[in-house]
């Protein structure tokens, strides 16, 4: 099981940063079962990893099924994965994601046909809520992506993109000037 020997598991933790974070955070009910699929993927073949592995299939279905978080221990996810707002969350068994990764509620990442490529999320990527990110791309290291936003093209690092399909920022409405607003108004009593 996850748990102190597991790097991964504690960098999850981390990024939680609350006390009894398993009774306050369902998200990490479902990456705590991911955590527990990929180490029983990893044992030797025998009757233990064969009962170990139902076991993570009934976890995996229980809190697909309850929590609305899909992370099938096919899929690579490095260490420090935060997931806000669970549900409606799912991951393509053959995504990759990076350390430190971000993502919202009804976020998928998957392939745009069956049997196409799945997508890869270097480390530091965040994505808002109902985000798609749909076949082959990649997302570089520190980008975002807006809320529901189609990410259907690679995304270079640092940049943040939005819209369906999804375009940086910048080159979605040059010339933007963003107001202040005033500081204080004074009201008269």
């Amino acid at each position: 099981m996850p748990g102190r020997d597991d790097p991964d598991w504690q960098a999850d933790l981390r990024r939680v940063n609350q006390p009894r974070p398993l009774f306050k955070e369902q998200s990490l009910w479902a990456i705590w079962v991911y955590r527990y699929g990929r180490r029983v993927q990893a044992r030797p073949d025998g009757l233990r990893k064969r009962l170990a592995m139902r076991w993570y299939w009934f976890l995996f279905r229980v809190v697909e099924t309850c929590i609305g978080i899909s992370l099938p221990k096919e899929a690579v996810i490095g260490g420090g994965l935060r997931i806000f707002h669970f549900g409606g969350i799912f991951v393509h068994p053959e995504a990759r994601i990076g350390m430190n990764c971000t993502l919202r509620q009804g976020v998928t990442i998957g392939n745009k046909t069956e049997g196409g490529p799945a997508p890869v999320l270097e480390d530091d990527v965040e994505l808002g809520a109902y985000a798609q990110v749909l076949g082959g791309v990649v997302l570089r290291s520190g980008c975002r992506v807006g809320a529901l936003s189609v990410v259907v093209h690679d995304v270079e690092a640092g940049v943040t993109v939005a819209g369906a399909p999804a375009r940086p920022l910048h080159a979605r409405a040059p010339g933007l000037v963003l107001l202040q607003r005033p500081q204080g108004r004074q009201t008269d009593s």
